[in-house]
């Protein structure tokens, strides 16, 4: 009895410990409800008459269900507008063209997945499963504006409010919001032909999500007529758990043809079309669109081929006249930007260009010519927030300070000092109301997840919108005991180029720790942020707290360094790279408590294609890899995004055999494992199945874990359990 009691009292000791221990994060905890980083609205708006404050934000049951909120600035309440399991509570079958939108805009979730506001400020407008509901301030209820059988798309309020215009069966319409009276614009959209629609390159590498533009008096409606009759129609198989579906997509493979494009004006009131004259050459890329403010001229960005050159043009209506503003020349590639704004009080308009190097902002006049340059350095403005032409301002969010932080700063629209707005340090996304008046700050860092605030112009708080502070409520709290801050520093290759790192380290550090490096390595991205890194961010959470040290380190190549640091690449994919990634490899075999004998890389898409280089060409610093949907061979990858850093493969087919893994895929010698999804449309399952025979050709043993019916994400609550546990099981087998 005496040993029973004493064994009870050992029991009881045990449990008390055990209830004080720190909470370990789980990789289930990861994708489970509440989410981890607390409520974090997202699309966050300020009403056109700067009274209100619109986000949409995931219910606390369920983080991927979405419904409309609104701050009121007056009142200081917090509503929510629009639940949407009022509006829509059945399963929402999304078409595949809204499936193929969501995936290139890489957003995922169900509810009030956007929403747009009036210019006036007196409606919303907001699409849901595939019909749309239209709520004038004030009123009961929302209504119902398009119930059809049909999932209409690219759903827009007209500038004065007076209609909504969509996409309906690859043909454009506009309703009357009055009347309900509608007008179908387009007819012989069907099959090929896309009427007011963005093709896939448009969509997945323009970051241009529309087809259409709207005048800014109603009167005219500027359209890209697509006929994709001469892409290459390539059969693919799309795996699913109980079926196999083949598809015959017009894929644009490096090299082949592109979409044929057309650029119309559409009169509203004499429903006449004027087509515009794009040039002599018509194997080009509409890139960008925007009306003036006189709504007589239109706007256009017109990219060569081999994307060397970017003309800005414009087409006055009145006489179907095309000139040229401006004409951008590059010896590498041209990148676009969203940063055209044409000005109300002056005959100008603010423009981006690298033209010095860098990322900066110029004002012109509305013939073309430079007036001033606004801002200078070797550093890159992300992007314009807003402009108060009253008070001769322009805001803008930019990489002034560093690199990897975003800020808020503010200069005179006759250039002069540059003023830094926002305080911080971390990672600043803006929203500022019509007049430039107060902006919404949504703010993060590697330790602190999203913050929604609202500030003066000039950076004063006004008050919190999402304040998300880690108190004893929030999810995160259980987990601070354990949280490790990540370390940011800067290495130097041999060529005397800095590079920036992130390193998590374990807390308890003794002997020698495995390191895993997580890379992407791509341009138009930057893994070493001080930002919060969402589930991704938690991953590499729980690797450290295993025992892992988790390195990230941006090669040349990547975004926000400027052109000298992104142009190394050029017909040259996977070689810098690698060479900065080895060069961080090193940096960490200098670490005491690093064992170099056991580093393991991972990443996804083009993460996937280094992963798989860094192998290949680096066997002896890797001794374990991870590669989620790679590019294995450039030349099946599309036109927009390849040719631009790799050249047209019929005239330079060395560069894209060079940049090729299977040259190098004989010298792996490390553990390998590759994951793909089955119904990938944009990095195809091919990338990996030829991967697969090659690799087996050469008696060469390697994992593989593939995901029925999943597209390039590989998205979904209980696969994301699946893929994390797969990859952190994996680099326990093969580096502890």
């Amino acid at each position: 009895m005496k040993k029973l009691t004493l064994l009870s009292g050992l029991l009881m000791s045990s449990t008390l410990v055990h209830a004080q221990a720190p909470e370990k994060l789980s990789i289930e905890r990861i994708f489970s409800s509440p989410a981890l980083e607390g409520s974090a609205p997202a699309k966050l708006k300020v009403s056109p008459d700067g009274q209100r404050v619109t986000f949409i934000q995931g219910k606390v049951s369920d983080y991927e269900r979405y419904d409309l909120w609104e701050y009121h600035v007056a009142s200081g309440k917090t509503q929510v507008l629009f639940d949407a399991d009022n509006l829509h509570s059945g399963k929402e079958e999304l078409s595949d063209e809204e499936k193929a939108r969501r995936e290139r805009r890489r957003e995922y979730g169900t509810g009030i997945m956007e929403y747009q506001w009036s210019s006036d400020g007196k409606a919303l407008l907001f699409p849901l499963a595939g019909d749309a509901w239209y709520y004038p301030m004030g009123s009961d209820k929302a209504q119902q504006i398009l119930e059809t059988e049909s999932f209409e798309t690219d759903i827009k309020i007209s500038p004065k409010n007076t209609f909504i215009s969509f996409i309906r069966e690859q043909n454009l319409y506009l309703k009357n919001i009055a009347t309900g009276e509608e007008t179908q614009i387009t007819a012989d959209g069907g099959d090929a032909v896309k009427n007011g629609m963005a093709e896939f390159v448009a969509q997945e590498e323009m970051s241009r999500m529309t087809g259409y533009w709207v005048a800014p008096d109603e009167s005219k409606i500027a359209y890209i007529r697509v006929d994709e009759s001469p892409v290459d129609i390539i059969t693919r198989t799309e795996i699913y758990a109980d079926n196999v579906k083949v598809v015959q997509q017009r894929y644009p493979r490096a090299g082949t043809p592109n979409v044929s494009v057309k650029l119309a004006i559409y009169d509203v009131n004499t429903k006449q079309t004027q087509w515009v004259d794009l040039g002599q050459e018509q194997d080009i890329y509409l890139a960008r669109g925007k009306w003036l403010n006189n709504s007589k001229q239109f706007s256009f960005q017109q990219q060569s081929r081999d994307q060397k050159q970017l003309q800005l043009k414009v087409v006055d209506t009145d006489s179907n006249k095309v000139s040229v503003l401006l004409t951008e020349n590059s010896a590498t590639w041209i990148n676009l930007h969203d940063d055209l704004y044409f000005l109300k009080k002056q005959d100008a308009f603010v423009w981006a260009s690298e033209k010095d190097g860098f990322k900066h902002l110029y004002l012109m006049d509305n013939q073309g010519k430079q007036l001033a340059q606004l801002t200078s350095g070797d550093w890159v403005v992300d992007s314009v927030a807003a402009i108060d032409e009253q008070a001769g301002q322009i805001y803008f969010t930019g990489r002034k300070d560093t690199p990897v932080e975003r800020h808020l700063y503010k200069v005179s629209l006759k250039g002069g000092d540059i003023t830094k707005v926002s305080q911080r340090s971390g990672f600043h996304s803006i929203a500022f109301s019509k007049d430039a008046s107060i902006y919404v700050d949504n703010f993060s860092t590697i330790n602190t997840p999203p913050q929604v605030s609202l500030h003066k112009a000039s950076g004063e708080h006004l008050t919190w919108l999402s304040e998300n502070a880690i108190d004893d409520s929030h999810p995160l709290a259980a987990y601070q005991e354990q949280w490790v801050q990540p370390e940011f520093g800067t290495i130097k290759t041999q060529d005397d180029v800095t590079l920036h790192y992130r390193m998590w380290t374990p807390k308890e550090i003794s002997g020698k720790h495995p390191a895993i490096v997580y890379v992407y390595g791509g341009p138009i991205a930057q893994v070493v942020q001080n930002r919060w890194g969402g589930n991704r961010g938690l991953l590499m959470q729980h690797w450290v707290d295993k025992g892992y040290v988790v390195f990230s380190v941006d090669n040349r190549g990547s975004n926000y360094r400027g052109k000298a640091f992104e142009d190394p690449i050029f017909e040259r994919m996977g070689e810098i790279e690698v060479q900065d990634q080895v060069a961080g490899v090193k940096f960490l075999h200098t670490l005491p408590y690093v064992d170099k004998d056991n580093i393991g890389v991972y990443g996804h898409s083009y993460g996937g294609y280094m992963a798989l280089m860094s192998m290949f060409k680096e066997p002896d610093h890797f001794a374990a890899g991870v590669s989620g949907a790679p590019v294995t061979d450039w030349r099946l990858y599309d036109t927009h995004y390849t040719e631009r850093y790799m050249g047209n493969p019929t005239t330079n087919p060395e560069a894209y055999t060079r940049s090729s893994v299977f040259p190098y895929a004989e010298n792996l010698k490390g553990d390998l494992l590759i994951y793909h999804g089955m119904a990938d449309d944009n990095v195809l399952f091919t990338h990996s199945t030829m991967l697969y025979k090659h690799l087996q050709d050469l008696a060469i043993p390697f994992e593989v874990m593939d995901y029925p019916g999943k597209k390039h994400s590989i998205r979904g609550k209980q696969t994301g359990i699946h893929l994390y546990n797969t990859i952190t099981n994996f680099f326990d087998r093969t580096l502890r």
